[in-house]
């Protein structure tokens, strides 16, 4: 009998002591319950918000967004056109170094013809001195060799500064015969131009 008592009253102990732990393991899930129930209700609100992204609680710090589909186009978009605007811009920068280019050689030719064109012109006038010159000296000749009354017949007629030229170019003894058969008037008009050639010259 006693030892029936011992089996019995150690059952209960260990049945009340289970009971006791239960129920503590009970009321333990109930609080959790509890306690996480609003906030895991929280978080599946959160990602049911358009965007898909979990909103931070309050009290919670801010957390750094990942750019949306939407805002990684916009970048994208801005970044082409601003490509574009550039490639524009450097397709405007050729466009006017090639128009410069042009405009230089167009210069560079046009400069080229004028030099040319210079110096043919100043050829055509040493020909022209030259002819001219040798013009003057082939009819110097011929006057000198006229007879001094003939020749003064022509220098009468002609203007006193182009025969006042002719003269200082002739041998003096063949200028004073010309000069003797002149009239009196024409002889001290051209006498007169040739004083003011020659003092037109400088002296030493």
């Amino acid at each position: 009998m006693a030892k029936a008592a011992k089996k019995t009253r150690r059952f209960r102990r260990s049945g009340t002591l289970m009971m006791l732990a239960v129920l503590l393991m009970g009321s333990a899930a109930v609080r959790l319950a509890l306690e996480a129930g609003p906030a895991i209700a929280r978080e599946v609100a959160s990602l049911q918000e358009p965007g898909g992204e979990m909103q931070p609680h309050k009290g919670e710090p801010q957390r750094d967004s990942m750019p949306t589909s939407a805002e990684l186009q916009t970048m994208l978009a801005a970044f082409k056109e601003r490509e574009q605007i550039l490639a524009t811009r450097e397709a405007e920068i050729q466009d006017r170094m090639k128009a410069l280019e042009i405009a230089d050689q167009a210069i560079d030719r046009k400069l080229a013809a004028l030099e040319q064109a210079e110096e043919n012109l100043r050829a055509t006038l040493a020909l022209a001195d030259g002819a001219t010159e040798a013009d003057v000296t082939r009819l110097t000749s011929v006057y000198e060799q006229m007879k001094p009354k003939e020749a003064a017949a022509l220098f009468e007629e002609m203007d006193p500064a182009f025969a006042a030229g002719f003269l200082a170019r002739m041998q003096p003894e063949a200028a004073a015969g010309i000069m003797a058969g002149l009239s009196p008037e024409a002889a001290y008009t051209i006498s007169v131009v040739l004083a003011g050639r020659n003092g037109a010259v400088p002296k030493e």
